[in-house]
């Protein structure tokens, strides 16, 4: 999943919808909806891959319009998120304790050129996601699948066997052990089926053979990304798209502020679009002073993670009694501001984020809102540096994240901690913090689960076989006892059991500080006055794409 300035995966607590929509519902249980128009959606990114295998999209976000997956998310104002079928007649049906799941088919499902999708699609689909040439997609199932490990992918001929296609309609996977959450898992990006005459590794993200409602009539990349309708898509099989606009374009290159003024000014074409990127807080603070842009503002409640991340194998940071001086230096009433204030987020203590199923509320370190500089100094002379400590941050450079920084260099310096802010641009920052070599002592980093369990708040941040290679476990975190907590975790089909002990695995993993919990965000979006069914739902933290319709 995703870290927050990139598309991906998350948990928040609640909805708030800001829409005047009609009581009248359809199958989405969204508003009833218009047909017809040109959405335009304003995005940061400068280019946008619609490589299934390369993609960590959310299954209600970009891809989504473009490619179906054997399930995906029920998305709805007010309610909590479910996995529902979308290719697939049920969210799955497991055997051998939960070690294998089957799915079937619906009837009559097509691409876009009017082939027949069959399950030797989606088991290909599958298959290219280990290809090396195809890097960077969400990852999960690539270590759950038997002989994933150890699979490179289709291209040079092999095919793994523990994904089989008994029928056109119907496709088994074996797993390594029991997994509970498979369901969520078969909703992810590689899950969408891939014909296998018609890949080209090199060029597939350009055009991918669409099975949603829309295709790419045109992909320029760095300036815009515009889809139309795909005729052989039947709503009568998706009960989660509504295809609304004729056409979708993605204005790309956007800057957040010049995106944001538009907006807020609502004028032309602007009428008929939204910001992809959540506000920032200088962009939200005007927002709330304009009491007609505030109208057409949406923002989920507490949620996705913002913390510190130590480099536990780094220096003097190695030490424990080190890193819960850190704990206690940092002032997180600080960094709230910096981030916005209450409009951005609350102050966390936990991993495990506000709306997901189990999760406990502790702080094993009560530094007060701006910190207990009394207690780190104390703990740093227990550590031998009570004559000051020096380490670098890594974050992006960007005026919010830099404000960020700027709250957590002066927090800790009260405590003699002298911090470097090392700015980097999003390519080179998410490329260096997640290198199997690293050279940061500090890294700002933030988090959306990928589906809404604790297993997504917790494997892919603290367990140790997430460390470098371009995964997630920034803090170089790595303990067998927690290793095995994870696996229990992780294979145990009841929830409830589940639950627990991911809670189990939350306190445990806090009690060796690896990150400082900063803030659980809030996000805002705004759109422009012509965009209905526009909310943010209670998971995950963007507004859904899929239920979007213009006024007539």
């Amino acid at each position: 999943m995703k870290n927050l300035t990139r598309a991906g995966i998350i948990a928040i607590a609640a909805t708030l919808l800001i829409t005047g929509c009609s009581s009248t519902t359809g199958a989405a249980g969204t508003a009833v909806t218009n047909k017809g128009g040109t959405l335009t959606i304003l995005t940061p990114s400068t280019k946008i891959d619609l490589d299934p295998a390369k993609s960590q999209n959310l299954a209600i976000t970009t891809l989504g319009l473009i490619e179906r997956r054997l399930t995906t998310w029920d998305i709805r104002a007010g309610r909590p998120a479910t996995v529902v079928p979308d290719l697939a007649t049920t969210t799955g049906t497991p055997s051998d304790g939960g070690k294998t799941w089957t799915f079937t088919l619906k009837d009559g499902l097509k691409f876009a050129d009017g082939s027949a999708i069959t399950s030797a699609d989606i088991k290909y689909g599958v298959e290219r996601s280990f290809s090396d040439e195809l890097s960077g997609g969400l990852s999960y199932h690539k270590s759950l699948l038997v002989g994933g490990a150890d699979y490179h992918g289709p291209y040079s001929g092999s095919a793994l066997a523990s994904i089989e296609t008994p029928s056109p309609k119907s496709i088994v996977f074996h797993l390594t052990g029991a997994y509970g959450d498979w369901p969520w898992i078969a909703s992810m990006p590689a899950f969408s089926p891939v014909p296998q005459a018609k890949d080209n590794p090199a060029t597939y993200g350009q055009d991918p053979v669409a099975s949603g409602p829309y295709k790419v009539a045109s992909n320029k990349q760095g300036t815009a990304l515009t889809l139309t309708r795909n005729t052989y898509w039947s709503a009568k099989s998706d009960t989660v798209r509504v295809a609304g606009p004729d056409s979708v374009v993605f204005r790309m290159s956007q800057d957040p502020s010049t995106a944001a003024q538009s907006l807020i000014s609502d004028a032309g074409d602007t009428k008929a679009a939204f910001g992809a990127a959540f506000l920032g807080a200088a962009q939200l603070a005007q927002v709330n002073r304009d009491p007609a842009a505030k109208a057409r503002l949406a923002t989920s409640q507490a949620g996705p993670l913002s913390y510190l991340a130590l480099n536990t194998q780094r220096g003097a940071l190695k030490n424990l009694d080190v890193r819960k001086a850190l704990e206690y230096a940092v002032d997180k009433k600080a960094y709230l501001i910096a981030s916005g204030g209450a409009a951005a987020g609350e102050t966390a203590t936990t991993l495990i984020t506000p709306g997901i199923a189990g999760r406990q509320a502790y702080d094993l370190y009560p530094a007060g809102a701006d910190g207990d500089v009394k207690k780190a100094k104390s703990l740093l002379a227990k550590a031998g540096q009570s004559s000051g400590l020096s380490l670098t941050l890594l974050v992006l450079n960007d005026a919010t994240s830099l404000a960020k920084a700027q709250a957590i260099q002066q927090g800790v310096q009260r405590a003699g901690i002298t911090v470097t802010i090392a700015p980097e641009d999003e390519n080179s920052f998410y490329s260096d913090a997640t290198a199997t070599d690293a050279n940061y002592d500090l890294a700002l980093y933030s988090w959306q689960p990928d589906f809404p369990s604790a297993n997504s708040n917790i494997q892919p941040l603290f367990a140790s076989s997430e460390i470098g290679d371009g995964r997630n476990n920034v803090a170089r975190y790595s303990n067998p006892e927690v290793d095995a907590l994870i696996a229990m975790a992780t294979a145990e089909v009841d929830q409830k059991a589940a639950q627990a002990l991911w809670a189990k695995a939350d306190k445990r993993i806090m009690q060796d500080a690896p990150v400082v919990p900063l803030s659980y965000a809030k996000q805002s979006f705004l759109r422009g006055s012509k965009v209905k069914n526009f909310f943010v739902a209670s998971f995950p933290a963007y507004p859904n794409y899929l239920t979007l319709s213009l006024a007539k």
